[in-house]
């Protein structure tokens, strides 16, 4: 697992060992870039059920200003650190070890925007679900944020969800991300 673009470039990124993480597949995440484009100096992210960070700190390579880590399990929160120390963005960030769900309570009452929002919950869980629903009815989004949720191929968004729009839908073997914003 690496860093594929930006300023870090080509750094090894460490990955939690065992089968309780997926670490997202290099040409997903090139294709989630590619999608995304060009990422704004100022971009504020998200990123929920991080693991080893690889996209939160994809984000920060390709220019992000300050990206949020969401992780509940103690042995990744750990590796994540030591990623992003690796990566010397420690000013750029902040690890929270806490449930995605509260932490989404949190950020609202701290009146947190971001411009973007990944996801990456286990499969088969009703995870995505349940979580989307949770920033739908949060103050979390901005007129342009984007939400991103990467899941099992199987399972299938409505075009509008929750007070939130799908814009785009790709699927990768048995991986799909999905593109939420706001309605307008």
């Amino acid at each position: 697992m690496r860093i594929i673009s930006g300023n870090m470039r080509g750094l090894r990124l460490k990955s939690p060992k065992g089968n309780d993480t997926r670490p997202t597949a290099d040409r997903v995440k090139e294709s989630l870039f590619n999608i995304l484009g060009y990422i704004e100096s100022n971009s504020i992210v998200l990123d929920l059920f991080s693991g080893s960070g690889n996209i939160g700190l994809e984000f920060l390579s390709r220019g992000a200003k300050k990206v949020y880590f969401i992780e509940n399990d103690k042995n990744s929160v750990s590796i994540l650190k030591e990623n992003i120390k690796k990566c010397r963005v420690e000013e750029s960030t902040e690890v929270y070890r806490n449930d995605v769900i509260k932490s989404i309570e949190i950020f609202d009452k701290k009146r947190l925007k971001f411009d973007y929002i990944f996801l990456d919950p286990p499969y088969n869980k009703g995870l995505a679900e349940k979580t989307l629903e949770r920033i739908s009815n949060s103050n979390l989004l901005n007129d342009r944020s984007i939400i991103i949720i990467e899941h099992e191929v199987e399972l299938e968004f409505a075009d509008e969800y929750y007070g939130i729009e799908k814009i785009d839908r790709r699927n990768y073997g048995s991986t799909a991300i999905t593109f939420f914003r706001k309605l307008e």
